[in-house]
């Protein structure tokens, strides 16, 4: 890592959507640099689902594999901590000052932020030990291989009631824990109607047994027996970075790009959960392709018209 050398393009968080953006830039004969902090969010799970080809392949080795892919292109993959961003346009060119936790720095001529989000977990004992195991977020990603299985659905979101008729497709034992929270009559006939059950009942706690959960207690003392339970968390943006340079957020306060990923300031570009919550691995992994391909060819422009004038000074002189 140098000072001297300017990338084209760092890469900021090396999840599916950075690592395929660096692949794509690296394939395009890019000077690519991806920082990365190495706390994946999907590091809790065994195994992720519903990537044509990688189906059931632990998210670790997917990383691995697509780190070795992009350094065996040139890239450059530095371990650290982005602080700071600062832009230090030339001309009318965009450029950064990428600035890390050890004080070191890169130059950019874009940037990509690719930093997910963090999940905001219920305050209930159990919950963080066995997030992403048999505490999970995503039917889809998990609901197959918890089949058929007496399902938990905990409520304290404004989703969890639809949470709760999509877990249904899964199994046909599912109980909703309504953790106290008021339920109107439409919403417990339409639980009625397709045999899903209710607790209004406060939970406790998450009860774990030789290392599986087995139940939800209840602040009565009661357990409801269950072999997983469902959560929709808050999810909260790693937008930091984002919001720093200034980029226009949406009413809901995630930053606004447009399909290619490309935000509301020059040269800034971001794909995945940073900007979409509901992008899954094999979403991000696209976006990340579509956000490289668009600061290529932004870089492309660039690269013309500035050929361009050097043509031009030189026939002047």
């Amino acid at each position: 890592m140098s000072k001297d050398i300017e990338y084209d393009v760092v890469v900021v968080g090396a999840g599916a959507a950075g690592l395929t953006a660096a692949l794509v830039l690296t394939r395009a004969r890019r000077r690519v640099a991806v920082v990365d902090a190495g706390h994946p969010r999907n590091a809790p799970a065994a195994h992720m689902h519903g990537f044509l080809g990688s189906d059931g392949l632990p998210p670790a080795q997917l990383l691995a594999t697509g780190r070795a892919e992009v350094t065996g292109y040139g890239g450059h993959l530095i371990s650290g901590s982005v602080t700071r961003i600062t832009p230090t346009d030339v001309d009318t060119h965009p450029r950064f000052e990428v600035t890390l936790a050890d004080g070191s720095r890169l130059r950019a001529r874009r940037v990509l932020i690719t930093t997910g989000l963090r999940d905001d977990l219920p305050d209930l004992p159990g919950v963080r030990e066995r997030w992403g195991r048999d505490l999970l977020h995503c039917p889809y990603c998990h609901g197959y291989e918890v089949r058929d299985q007496p399902l938990a659905v905990l409520g304290g979101s404004p989703e969890a009631v639809a949470h709760a008729h999509l877990v249904r497709q899964w199994s046909d034992d599912v109980v909703f824990f309504a953790d106290g929270a008021t339920l109107s009559t439409e919403q417990r006939d339409r639980f009625a109607a397709r045999s899903i059950d209710v607790v209004d009942e406060r939970v406790a706690r998450l009860v774990v047994e030789n290392d599986s959960l087995t139940g939800v207690q209840l602040v009565s003392g009661r357990v409801v027996p269950r072999a997983a339970a469902f959560v929709r968390p808050r999810f909260v943006p790693n937008d930091t970075l984002l919001t720093g340079l200034g980029c226009t957020t949406h009413d809901n306060g995630w930053v606004m790009t447009d399909p290619t990923g490309r935000t509301s300031v020059p040269g800034v570009w971001a794909a995945g959960n940073a900007v979409n919550p509901r992008a899954q691995v094999i979403t991000a992994a696209g976006e990340g392709s579509a956000a490289a391909i668009a600061v290529n060819n932004d870089l492309v422009e660039e690269d013309v018209v500035t050929a361009v004038s050097g043509v031009r000074t030189g026939l002047a002189r």
